[in-house]
């Protein structure tokens, strides 16, 4: 293993075991080290290890055998590896020219950036910014699917099977401007909804129709790491602005940079850190917007989820109130509103919408055509039926009270099980905490991401809040340095009792009986 290569320990020694499976130095029925010996022989934790022998297992190559240990699995395809491999490196030049070929048209974020990891396709606790699929009404929007199916005839009904506008389907933007403007205080018409196929689609649409490559845009740091994909892939320079209770620092972005095209906010609850844009910030953001002729992207992926008094107003509300009277070249506002129903509803159904300025309308429904054409119709119809027939308002309301409960459990939880390592404490809005490194894990030496490495072995998904960090060399947050690591813990997907179970198996993992582990963890935590 090689501390100095930017490939993470694990990874090194999957893919040197992988290697060994696949060219059949490991024929089936190989008996692996033990993760104490093999180490011991390469100089990493058995933690570490652990992680490596998963993914083995999770994709096929090995399996465990109780009291014997781990084998390579029988039945393995090696004929047909092993000519893959002999293909694959006779074509080796070929591919290469090609690639090399292919680069200089391709953006880098789009050669780099990589799927959601495999534990975020399933829920599993402590996965954050997943609903509640177990409470998604799935009767209901099954009743609700097959009477527009069955309505789907003659030649009012084939409307819905043909090509569609590339905004979306109109009764479904008028109830989203509707919603949105009862429940979130957006000031818009109709024609200003733009449906997308979610959030991360409104984002890549945003900035596509507003930066150029080169220009620079704000982003929250630490930060959702989905807008800086989407920046980065038209070229944009990510300028880092600081976060703290108060969230976004206009201040500090105009220091930094202030010319500025963009700034990127989750005003209602900032991602990851929880904090609210208080409206002292709110105005500063607006003025310098408004000064800067730059625009900002308003993320509001769970404001509906408040738990202490009412949801807050959007900035766009605001930002349309103040500007209602401006001179004409700002009174059509400078905030892009983007709404998810991934969030509310489940991730499946790949909607959501973007409320642009009344300027930016057909920029956007012509950007939208020609990345995508349309979204899909009937799926369009089916929400609306749910949102007209008000099961979207009851829906969000019963989400509210469960999200509620169930943060109130993990709270119990981590205060019964997990404050030796983090405290966890609770917060008015989300669907996720932050739980904060102990000073005293801390000054042992340990990282966010070594716990959040360790909680993976014992199957326990905790986010470490440095993956976030956009900026490492500013404040190197997540550090034994600083003192200001955390994990994230997501509770909106799972029921109390895998929140309680979930805690208990993280501090297994952490416990007096994994001390040897940490010990490991912290000596190798300067090379991982």
């Amino acid at each position: 293993m090689d501390a100095a290569q930017r490939e993470p320990l694990h990874r090194q020694l999957y893919d040197a075991i992988r290697a060994a499976i696949v060219s059949g130095r490991l024929p089936e029925g190989s008996r692996l080290p033990s993760s104490r010996a093999l180490a011991s022989e390469t100089g990493v934790s058995r933690a570490t290890v652990g992680v490596a022998f998963d993914q083995l297992r999770a994709e096929g190559y090995v399996e465990a055998r109780t009291g014997s240990g781990t084998f390579v699995r029988a039945g393995l395809p090696d004929d047909a590896l092993h000519t893959r491999r002999r293909r694959q490196a006779s074509s080796q030049r070929a591919t290469s020219a090609a690639a090399e070929a292919l680069a200089p048209r391709v953006p880098p974020p789009l050669v780099h950036a990589h799927s959601l990891p495999v534990h975020q396709l399933a829920p599993v606790a402590f996965v954050a910014g997943v609903p509640a699929l177990d409470l998604f009404p799935a009767v209901l929007w099954g009743k609700l699917s097959a009477r527009r199916w069955r309505s789907a005839v003659g030649e009012a009904g084939a409307r819905l099977l043909n090509y569609a506008n590339s905004a979306g389907y109109y009764p479904l933007r008028r109830a989203i401007a509707t919603y949105a403007g009862l429940a979130r205080g957006v000031r818009c018409d109709t024609e200003q909804v733009i449906v997308t196929a979610g959030a991360q689609q409104a984002l890549d649409i945003a900035a596509r129709v507003i930066l150029r490559p080169g220009e620079s845009a704000w982003l929250e740091d630490p930060g959702y790491f989905g807008a800086k994909v989407a920046l980065e892939a038209v070229g944009a320079r990510i300028v880092p602005v600081p976060v703290d209770s108060e969230g976004l620092d206009a201040a500090a972005g105009e220091a930094l940079d202030p010319t500025a095209r963009l700034a990127y906010v989750s005003p209602s609850h900032q991602f990851p850190l929880g904090a609210t844009l208080s409206m002292r910030r709110r105005l500063a953001l607006l003025d310098w917007a408004a000064r800067a002729r730059a625009w900002v992207i308003e993320d509001d992926y769970d404001g509906e989820f408040r738990y202490v008094g009412r949801p807050l107003a959007s900035l766009q509300g605001l930002d349309a109130d103040r500007s209602a009277g401006a001179h004409a070249s700002t009174a059509n506002g400078r905030v892009l509103y983007i709404g998810t129903f991934s969030k509310t509803l489940c991730p499946a159904l790949r909607l959501g919408y973007l409320i642009v300025p009344p300027m930016l309308v057909d920029r956007f429904a012509a950007a939208k055509g020609a990345a995508v054409g349309h979204t899909a119709t009937v799926d369009q119809a089916v929400l609306t039926d749910f949102i007209e027939e008000g099961h979207y308002a009851r829906h969000v309301r019963r989400m509210r009270l469960v999200y509620a409960q169930r943060q109130a459990a993990l709270v119990a939880a981590a205060s019964a099980h997990l404050t030796q390592w983090v405290d966890v404490r609770p917060s008015p809005a989300g669907m996720h905490l932050v739980g904060w490194l102990r000073s005293e894990i801390v000054r042992k030496g340990l990282t966010d991401q070594v716990l959040a490495d360790i909680a993976l072995t014992a199957g326990v998904v905790t986010t470490p809040l440095s993956s976030y960090r956009l900026d490492r060399h500013a404040s190197d947050i997540g550090s034994a340095k600083t003192g200001d690591g955390a994990l994230l813990f997501g509770y909106s997907a799972f029921s109390e009792t895998a929140i309680w179970n979930g805690a208990r198996q993280l501090e297994q993992a952490l416990s007096a009986d994994s001390r040897s582990n940490l010990r490991r963890h912290r000596r190798s935590a300067s090379r991982d």
